[in-house]
């Protein structure tokens, strides 16, 4: 029987959030798409959790934010909190920066929403094709393009897909990165673990202090819509199969809650944490869990997948729209794999976090320290104050241009130091490479408002680079004008300039006025790979 072929120019595998985002991210740069997920449908579990505040403003380039964030819970949930049971109080708590609260570093605040909340909304920011039930079998590179063999499950058929490129986000045991025999480091599977998700009501133990993760000595509870449904999620038993699921649960909870528990769904999955040994091959790239499996204490791991493909997708445009040369495509890996490792090691950091206040409560209560209002750890302010991770990625690869202007030409005095190598700390710079920082233009208008499917030239007299702009084609560009009060802050003189990426990461500084007519054109050049002159 022969076999259909479809063409498209870019074959996302994967419809999770991760693949979701980088159809939409696609189509507003006129790419042709086709999404295929081995599922019949979106997934109907919770899974990730968190939205934090750099992918909420991806998502509001894009669109959905306001959706996502009408869909989540109040910033007050934004919180995880430490008991020996859900009826207990408090014995510790911390804040999700970003989440809890809005944060002067960024024009929008992170969301607590479930994943199986977060999809649909996503599913909908793009019109390009999706086809659910199809299975990736088999992937062949030909010289201009991937041949991908899907199968129908469920109507026993098969069908070719021939891409320019091929987009893996299809998980932690992706069949793309396997196809392809590419190995991983990293701790490797963690353990077993099992999500139940079941309605009960526990509104006397929770309501007047809501948190997004209530850890304690019998696994972690998680609320899971605003309107109501739980999570908990612990290691697997020996026999889930013969498992009583409703009193594993009512169990955890503890003697004194007497709640009747209604399971809904039980789900098994393994905790991974491994970095892809490399994130391309020729004309395939991975991206999300298929190159990074992160733990999911600190909500790193679905924030990463999409921060991967806001990095890709410009500049799989770029080559496909011919404004870009292929040798772009090498920066993605060069830039996203130290964010990967980078990202493992904090989500680690986080996990032995978690177990360092859990041991030392099992002390408090073996000693008789145990008063619940007597113990906080001192380190519950930085734990999920992640801004450092979250907003001070910097790249440094052949798409970010060395700064220009004298080496003896101080920056503004306003102008912040590099910022440390931490998770934790955040200090705003305009050195290239790093995201633009969020600097108000007008009362309701954000430097980051000024993104998009181009380049911005961010300068305080667009009039002297104009002639530039003007000649610097084929690439997508705009001027915006910043406003004198930034100057300082962003190091920078009256006829400075800021050349910031599409995904909003700086990619040149000129101090002061463009030493040469050609200035912009041979600066876009340059970062594009580009073989026009």
């Amino acid at each position: 029987m022969p076999v259909d072929t479809t063409e498209t120019e870019v074959l996302i595998v994967g419809g999770g959030p991760v693949g979701l985002t980088a159809r939409a991210l696609l189509e507003r740069w006129g790419v042709r798409v086709l999404l295929v997920e081995k599922h019949r449908e979106l997934s109907p579990f919770p899974r990730s959790r968190l939205v934090n505040v750099r992918s909420m403003e991806i998502f509001r380039q894009l669109g959905p934010a306001a959706g996502i964030t009408a869909a989540a819970f109040a910033p007050e949930y934004g919180r995880v909190r430490f008991r020996d049971t859900l009826y207990d109080r408090d014995f510790a708590t911390a804040a999700m920066a970003g989440v809890d609260a809005p944060v002067p570093e960024s024009p929008v605040t992170g969301a607590l929403t479930s994943q199986d909340r977060l999809e649909p909304i996503l599913l909908a920011a793009a019109h390009a094709p999706v086809r659910f039930g199809s299975e990736l079998i088999g992937l062949t590179e030909e010289t201009d393009g991937v041949v991908a063999l899907l199968a129908d499950r469920h109507h026993d058929d098969e069908t070719r897909v021939r891409a320019r490129y091929v987009l893996a986000a299809d998980g932690a045991s992706s069949t793309v990165r396997h196809l392809l025999g590419i190995g991983t480091t990293g701790p490797g599977a963690l353990g077993d673990v099992t999500t139940v998700v079941f309605d009960a009501d526990l509104h006397p133990w929770c309501a007047r202090r809501p948190a997004g993760v209530y850890f304690t000595a019998h696994g972690s509870f998680l609320p899971l819509y605003p309107e109501g449904g739980w999570a908990w999620f612990a290691p697997t038993p020996e026999d889930p199969a013969r498992a009583d699921w409703p009193a594993l649960v009512s169990r955890a909870l503890g003697p004194g809650a007497e709640v009747r528990v209604e399971v809904l769904r039980v789900q098994h999955w393994v905790m991974n944490a491994f970095v892809a040994e490399r994130f391309r091959q020729g004309r395939i790239l991975l991206a999300g869990d298929a190159a990074h499996a992160i733990p999911i204490i600190g909500g790193l791991g679905m924030n990463a997948g999409v921060a991967d493909v806001h990095n890709l997708c410009w500049k799989l445009a770029g080559v496909l729209q011919g404004w870009a040369g292929p040798g772009l495509l090498e920066t993605y890996a060069t830039e996203r794999l130290p964010v990967a490792h980078r990202t493992l090691r904090q989500a680690v950091a986080n996990t032995q976090l978690l177990l360092q206040v859990q041991n030392r409560r099992r002390e408090q209560l073996h000693t008789g320290e145990g008063a619940p209002d007597r113990i906080e750890p001192p380190w519950s302010e930085e734990y999920f104050a992640q801004l450092g991770l979250v907003l001070g990625v910097a790249y440094h690869s052949d798409a970010v241009l060395p700064d220009h202007g004298p080496a003896s030409e101080p920056p503004g005095s306003g102008t912040p130091p590099e910022p440390p190598d931490s998770g934790t700390d955040y200090l705003p710079t305009t050195e290239p490479g790093h995201r633009m920082p969020h600097l108000w233009l007008t009362p309701d208008s954000s430097t980051l408002d000024t993104l998009g499917e181009w380049f911005t030239l961010l300068t305080p007299d667009p009039a002297a680079w104009q002639r530039q702009a003007t000649a610097a084609t084929p690439w997508p560009l705009r001027i915006e004008a910043l406003p004198y009060e930034h100057i300082d802050f962003c190091g920078l003189r009256p006829h400075g300039a800021l050349l910031i990426r599409p995904d909003g990461h700086i990619g040149a500084r000129w101090r002061d006025r463009p030493p040469s007519d050609t200035t912009l054109r041979h600066a876009l050049t340059t970062l594009t790979r580009s073989t026009r002159t």
